[in-house]
């Protein structure tokens, strides 16, 4: 069976010929394929604590259970009216509860017991935190390393265990709810984030000036697993995979540090996911403006985040001269400074600067630059549509130019 990408160029000229509608999915496919759909794609990632802020939905069930958060991602995916759905967390435990010893309300959320005397804070505006038992070391596990991924490391302290026998469940249950209009994208984590979360942070990163080669090691072993994690995860069908990468930026690692120690691992692995005919594009936020040369380079198909001053340091022109005809662009909408309590003017003039640079020659997806804030009101969010109908209409055309698989 021909696959949607092959025949993206095709089906954009019948489309244009015979006045069909564009659907999401194909929207998106031109966009990451550098070619120019009907208009500009909208589709951000959104915080877990503005889901859980904008969801009637416990807390614990959304985080642990398989259904509840593939129903909050579609339910605020229709919401937004974005043209794609992002699945930030796979192989949830069809068994936790079994692991439940108690669990209580809190003014902030809900606190869960487990029954190895661990606990879970899960707070509604922001990632839970894990608390490990009482004679538990909080260090990271320094153990041996796993044959297979079986957490993902979400952020420092807190990691996702992977139900191996349950791995991509979530993926196959979003498209069955989705239908095959709308564009859904896996995730996968960085082997640099492993490696920080396996020997700790503050450890890991003087690792790479005192023990880099044993650094490179653990790097490698991470690498194989997540490479080999992703292969699995495009044979259920996802349009594209995020590689999430957050700590890559300049103000965690050098532009050396960052060619030596990671480009090679996110490398390998966009070659393997662009080798099943799968887009991937690097989610690194904060300071990228001196890497993203370094970033094309390991073959990916796009860059996510391109933050604006003063989260960052991409002035979205530039990485459009950069980029263009190279890599798609998912971005650049600073969602602190500008969606939070920005009027809804200044909102929509922000929208639009970025949608004329960005839309130029193709290639181009808006978003929030990272993941929508939680306290970020939803009709903030509502004008982003707004801003694509508005002025992220291309011109029609029998040509696909720059597109390419």
């Amino acid at each position: 069976m021909i696959g949607l990408s092959a025949l993206e160029g095709f089906s954009y000229v019948v489309f244009v010929l015979f006045g069909a509608d564009v659907n999401s999915r194909q929207r998106m496919q031109t966009a990451m394929s550098l070619g120019m759909p009907d208009r500009v794609p909208l589709m951000c990632q959104m915080s877990i604590g503005h889901m859980l802020l904008n969801l009637d939905v416990s807390p614990v069930e959304f985080w642990w259970d398989a259904g509840t958060f593939a129903d909050g991602l579609i339910a605020l995916r229709d919401r937004y009216d974005f043209d794609g759905v992002l699945v930030s967390l796979h192989g949830h435990d069809t068994d936790w509860r079994s692991r439940v010893l108690r669990s209580r309300l809190t003014p902030e959320g809900e606190e869960v017991f487990w029954r190895d005397g661990s606990r879970t804070v899960h707070a509604r505006d922001e990632l839970p935190r894990y608390l490990p038992a009482g004679d538990a070391p909080t260090g990271p596990e320094k153990t041996r390393l796993p044959d297979r991924l079986e957490y993902i490391p979400v952020t420092q302290g807190v990691r996702f265990k992977i139900d191996l026998e349950h791995e991509f469940d979530i993926l196959h249950l979003v498209r069955r709810k989705i239908g095959e209009g709308i564009s859904l994208h896996g995730e996968v984590t960085s082997p640099f984030d492993y490696y920080l979360d396996f020997v700790g942070h503050q450890e890991g990163l003087l690792g790479l000036i005192d023990s880099p080669a044993k650094a490179k090691e653990i790097l490698d072993h991470f690498t194989r697993l997540v490479r080999d994690c992703a292969v699995r995860m495009c044979a259920t069908g996802i349009d594209a995979m995020k590689v999430s990468s957050p700590y890559a930026g300049a103000g965690f690692i050098s532009r050396g540090f960052y060619s030596e120690f990671v480009l090679p691992c996110e490398a390998e692995i966009a070659r393997a996911v662009r080798s099943t005919g799968v887009h991937l594009y690097t989610h690194t936020c904060g300071a990228v403006g001196d890497r993203l040369d370094l970033m094309l380079s390991a073959g990916i198909s796009g860059i996510e985040c391109l933050d604006p001053p003063p989260l960052g340091n991409v002035d979205l022109s530039e990485a459009k001269s950069i980029l263009a005809g190279r890599a798609f662009i998912k971005g650049n909408i600073d969602s602190v400074n500008v969606l939070v309590d920005r009027s809804p003017d200044e909102i929509l003039a922000d929208a639009k600067r970025r949608i004329e640079v960005g839309k130029i020659g193709g290639g181009f997806i808006l978003s929030t630059a990272c993941s929508v804030a939680p306290r970020v009101p939803p009709k903030h969010v509502l004008m982003l549509r707004e801003a694509v109908e508005r002025w992220g209409q291309y011109e029609p055309t029998l040509s696909i130019g720059g597109g390419r698989e």
